[in-house]
């Protein structure tokens, strides 16, 4: 029988993950399909996987921190880090992992080459995929300031002075801003302030470069874009799904 995977999230017109898996799939010569379920509302999620027998799920935006509640078990790694992107079903419970931290660790270091390079990081957004971001530079004992639109208590953009943004050389952005359809958007960061000395890494991989990272190349920063991230967490995910190491 074919088994079922898929992405729930919404929207996901921009996602590579059916690409990859599929064309993993049919390589792999793995009896399998995998498809985008788009959620309006994350209360879909029950009669979705009670209609479908999945054997695997991975969780994207905005719904990584607001799946917890409706699985039944949650990893050690994905409770801590308060955010699930990829859901095994096992003995007919749903089992919440987070591979983004393994893929994000992995791919950051292929940026930076080792964490004493790093003096302190600004971090764009506080969601899912912040929060995991967050448990990886902790682990590298990597200084760290958020930076939100509008959240209560967090550093705002337009209050990013000279003395922060000196203080740091490595830039994440966790946001949308900038992912397709929406290519003209874009972090509101001092870029004119970057120089050689910057790293800037965006998770999103759709555009290959944002405006955030083109605004770094052309100060002389280097960057990476999330393509790495995404194929190192699927892999993950699939180790998980199917209860291999990796």
């Amino acid at each position: 029988m074919t088994k079922k995977y898929g992405l729930i999230g919404y929207p996901l017109e921009h996602s590579f993950s059916p690409d990859y898996f599929n064309t993993k799939f049919k390589n792999e010569r793995i009896d399998a399909d995998y498809k985008t379920y788009p959620l309006n509302n994350i209360k879909e999620f029950a009669a979705l996987i009670s209609k479908l027998n999945f054997s695997g799920l991975n969780v994207t935006i905005p719904y990584k921190e607001a799946i917890l509640p409706y699985l039944d078990e949650v990893d050690i790694v994905a409770k801590t880090i308060g955010a699930v992107n990829t859901i095994a079903f096992k003995n007919g419970k749903t089992i919440g992992y987070n591979t983004d931290c393994y893929g994000f660790e992995k791919s950051l270091l292929s940026l930076i080459e080792k964490s004493k390079n790093i003096h302190g990081a600004l971090v764009l957004g506080t969601g899912g995929a912040s929060r995991a971001v967050q448990y990886i530079l902790k682990k590298l004992d990597i200084q760290y300031s958020l930076i939100s639109r509008s959240k209560k208590g967090i550093i705002r953009y337009q209050d990013i002075d000279k003395a922060l943004f000196s203080s740091i050389n490595l830039i994440i952005n966790t946001t949308p801003l900038g992912m397709s359809p929406n290519i003209k958007n874009k972090p509101e960061i001092p870029y004119e302030w970057l120089n050689e000395k910057y790293f800037l890494y965006d998770l999103i991989y759709n555009p290959e470069k944002t405006i955030f990272l083109s605004e770094g190349l052309k100060m002389g920063c280097k960057i990476k874009n999330g393509h790495d991230m995404l194929i190192l967490q699927a892999e993950k995910a699939w180790h998980i799904w199917n209860q291999t190491e990796i």
